[in-house]
């Protein structure tokens, strides 16, 4: 989609930028690759289209997800040594930019605290600035489930994550950057004043004709707020 002066201007002043981290702010899909890495990995990447295309009710699909893969603690520390994150290209230039606006940074995934965590603090992202889910372990370190008090465990978690982040730091203008329909629903539901939609790893049509700018590089990003804006913003 062109660039409109509105969305320029949304851009600019908002107070925050909060992005989805799978297929957007890293190029992979976290729970597909820890699927893989369990060689489970193709029925568990049918499960995982079906709820980023939203034609599944997330929980459900996150449900389903995990009792096929049923991961131990020791699986997934073993699968962060082997699989470093492949971050996209110009976020980390993205991170630092909007730091130096004045703009935070947040993190709003429908994946996994142990693998998210180590990547934020990599890009000096507080912990505090991340809403993921968290999987549960029992004392021998076995798969226990996941929990359900997260925001982002559920369809609609993503608005109820912004609106809270905006409560929380007294912010009034969110952007929300992301490829699926869980990011979109930040937007329909008014939590967010602006979604950007990514398509450089996926592309969504349903989440591209819905977007109010739809990019297929960072690099788009990182140009306009990088330019001399009126007003100062």
């Amino acid at each position: 989609m062109e660039l409109t002066a509105d969305v320029a201007r949304k851009l600019r002043a908002a107070e925050a930028v909060c992005f989805d981290v799978d297929s957007t702010f890293c190029e992979d899909e976290s729970i597909d690759e820890l699927a893989a890495f369990l060689g489970v990995g193709e029925q568990v990447a049918a499960l995982t289209a079906k709820a980023m295309g939203g034609s599944v009710e997330f929980k459900e699909a996150l449900r389903t997800r995990l009792s096929v893969m049923k991961p131990t603690h020791g699986d997934v520390e073993r699968f962060l040594r082997e699989h470093p994150h492949r971050v996209t290209k110009g976020i980390p230039e993205l991170v630092s930019l909007l730091k130096s606006r004045g703009q935070e940074v947040f993190l709003v995934s429908g994946g996994f605290r142990q693998i998210i965590h180590p990547l934020a603090e990599s890009l000096g992202i507080p912990l505090s600035h991340v809403f993921a889910n968290t999987i549960l372990f029992d004392s021998h370190g076995a798969y226990a489930g996941f929990d359900e008090s997260e925001f982002t465990c559920r369809s609609g978690g993503k608005p109820a994550a912004i609106r809270h982040i905006k409560d929380k730091y007294g912010y009034e203008s969110v952007v929300m950057v992301g490829d699926g329909a869980t990011d979109l629903e930040a937007r329909l539901e008014g939590a967010a004043s602006l979604f950007v939609g990514y398509g450089g790893v996926v592309v969504r049509k349903n989440v591209a004709e819905q977007a109010d700018w739809y990019i297929m590089d960072v690099q788009q990003l990182i140009d306009v707020l990088a330019a001399p804006a009126p007003g100062g913003l």
